[in-house]
């Protein structure tokens, strides 16, 4: 699949890292570093525009070191990037640990994962199928 890109900052096109990688890094594009304080959010820019077909999404995902080493993540995990949405693709980044946290330009902040989804039609009914999980909540399925 062909996804057309405007960099309008710094930073290289982001890339797969391996073959069979999914999700390929997004980087900070920075004038100047930013501080993330304990508990602070902040949206990081990456300077890219992205076009992508209609049926398709893409998901801004934590990078797992980041989040195990220094207890960074995105706060709205997984953020969606609509296809029709033109502007800035924008990291929200959130610094869960007890220490700041310093944002580098070009720094690999996040990952992206391009993915294909369904548009739903909503039938209203006035009874749902019957199932032998039925109504039970969270943590209904693991009381054996």
């Amino acid at each position: 699949m062909e996804l057309k890109v405007l960099n309008k900052g710094h930073q290289p096109l982001p890339a797969y890292a391996t073959v069979q990688s999914a999700g390929m890094d997004l980087r900070a594009n920075l004038d100047a570093p930013v501080t993330l304080k304990p508990m602070e959010r902040r949206l990081i820019p990456t300077g890219l525009h992205i076009a992508l077909p209609a049926g398709y999404e893409a998901q801004v995902r934590p990078r797992s070191g980041l989040a195990l080493k220094k207890g960074i993540t995105v706060l709205n995990s997984p953020g969606t990037i609509d296809a029709d949405y033109r502007g800035e693709v924008g990291v929200l980044l959130i610094n869960l640990s007890q220490e700041e946290f310093v944002v580098n330009d070009g720094e690999r902040i996040a990952q992206m994962v391009i993915a294909k989804h369904e548009t739903a039609c909503f039938v209203e009914v006035d009874v749902l199928d019957e199932t032998e999980r039925g109504e039970g909540g969270y943590g209904h399925t693991g009381t054996r």
